[in-house]
């Protein structure tokens, strides 16, 4: 017998996975307690198929040499950071999702970039998280003020609609899209119903009025984008902005782009007075100290494309008491700093065993490459050993379980970097993709590079007769 269309349906608050039995666990995230009953209309509606008809399209179909491009370039925000990681700015007609955690800057990165895009045409900014005195008050102090942004603070759907139609924008900007609410839509404001249809309502207004859409999303507890995944689906575009709230680094990656590449990523200083972009972050993440200090080896990790040198911190000392070794790691993937640890002791016979062993990074940054387990170990020998690696030298390379250096992508592009920044040596993986001796630098300096196929030879090429007790 067919299960009658108002029978009991339940689904996930947290991600929108459906079932016609009641679950304790949701069986697609996982989360406990977020099964809730509702109503299967819609399930009944899905199993009943429509009659194939055809309809006349509105528009005919052309050559693809036919149609114009130029409607969809993308215009520049103002903010060269953002402008990298969009692919050139926003394409008209686009819906961008920013997605960050509470008190990142979302709010005011986006006023920025609303009042530097309003002197080309009208922003229109909906907030439904604060009042609109909030907002300018906001804007006062980082300097987002102009006659062609306008500002209201809604959460009814509807009322949105009205605005777009009063305001007649170039670009919207709703913080955030779990604040706005419909009356003709089942489930409560923020849940997963209620976010997914606003979204695919407003995906469909932008396409319809070529209108540029920006959504503010929060994040779960994990970092991920809250609501149904389907959300992220819906839109074009999909950045993160990240950043440790005790510090002023915030940067933007590219989750999804549907007109640009998802390697690249923005850097902001967050002030008093706003955002400003960091076109060249390199120096942020290297300490400001004159003298060598052991224990400190310098890297150049990849983020996309962007090569950035990175300082890898480390401390050894004896361990207290009968207390078992500690290994804290800060700014480093823990499960490689553990295994680099045990290539040292297994194959370059570091004596690590009864000795608490701390690493960091500089300026918070998060290195989780495999290219940073050189540097890693490195700075344990160093820090053993009680003598310092040349201040002017990197170490690029990933450290397998047998103790052999492997090969790392761009290479070329990370000695150029280090050159670029004052290095005068470095330390990479052996192969035939790499070039023994001198390279000669773009601006007619030389860079040394060594070549080392072992971790064992990587500590004799970094620290010579200095090497830790074996």
């Amino acid at each position: 017998m067919a299960r009658s269309a108002t029978a009991a349906l339940f689904e996930c608050s947290a991600c929108g996975w459906r079932s016609a039995k009641w679950a304790g666990r949701c069986g697609q995230c996982g989360e406990w307690g977020t099964v809730t009953a509702g109503r299967a209309e819609e399930l009944g509606r899905a199993t009943s198929r429509a009659p194939l008809r055809a309809v006349t399209p509105i528009a005919a179909a052309v050559p693809i040499r036919h149609v114009d491009a130029a409607a969809a370039r993308a215009r520049p925000t103002g903010l060269e950071e953002l402008d990298r990681v969009l692919g050139g700015g926003l394409v008209p007609g686009a819906v961008v999702l920013l997605a960050g955690e509470p008190g990142v800057g979302k709010s005011t990165l986006l006023l920025e970039a609303g009042a530097l895009a309003a002197t080309s045409g009208r922003v229109l900014y909906v907030t439904g998280e604060e009042s609109a005195a909030q907002v300018r008050l906001r804007a006062d102090r980082i300097g987002a003020v102009s006659d062609s942004l306008y500002l209201a603070a809604e959460t009814d759907f509807a009322a949105l609609l009205g605005h777009v139609q009063a305001v007649d924008p170039a670009l919207l900007i709703v913080d955030s899209v779990q604040t706005i609410s419909a009356a003709d839509v089942d489930g409560v404001p923020g849940g997963v119903t209620q976010v997914r249809e606003i979204t695919a309502a407003l995906t469909a207004l932008a396409k319809q009025r070529t209108l540029t859409t920006v959504l503010v999303g929060h994040v779960t507890k994990d970092g991920s984008v809250a609501g149904p995944r389907t959300l992220e689906h819906l839109v074009d575009v999909v950045l993160q902005f990240e950043g440790d709230a005790r510090g002023q680094l915030r940067m933007v990656r590219a989750l999804k782009n549907r007109f640009g590449p998802t390697d690249e990523f923005g850097c902001f200083e967050l002030g008093e007075c706003g955002l400003t972009g960091l076109p060249d972050p390199s120096g942020l993440f290297l300490s400001e100290r004159h003298d060598p200090v052991p224990g400190t080896c310098v890297t150049v990790t990849l983020d996309g494309r962007r090569p950035l040198l990175a300082e890898v911190q480390t401390l050894v000392c004896e361990t207290a008491g009968d207390m078992p070794p500690r290994r804290v790691v800060s700014g480093l993937d823990s499960a490689r700093v553990g295994m680099m640890l045990a290539v040292l002791q297994c194959r370059a016979r570091v004596q690590l065993g009864r000795r608490d062993v701390f690493a960091a990074t500089v300026g918070g940054v998060r290195l989780t490459e495999p290219s940073v387990d050189l540097a890693v170990g490195l700075a344990v020998a160093s820090a053993l050993g009680n003598v310092s690696v040349p201040p002017d030298l990197v170490a690029i390379g990933e450290v397998g379980l047998a103790g052999e250096i492997r090969r790392v992508t761009g290479i070329q592009r990370r000695l150029a970097e280090a050159e670029r920044m004052g290095f005068r040596r470095a330390i990479v993986p052996a192969g035939p993709a790499q070039q023994t001796g001198r390279v000669t630098g773009p601006a007619g300096s030389q860079l040394e590079v060594t070549e080392v196929g072992d971790m064992r030879s990587a500590i004799s090429a970094a620290l010579g007769r200095h090497q830790p007790d074996r």
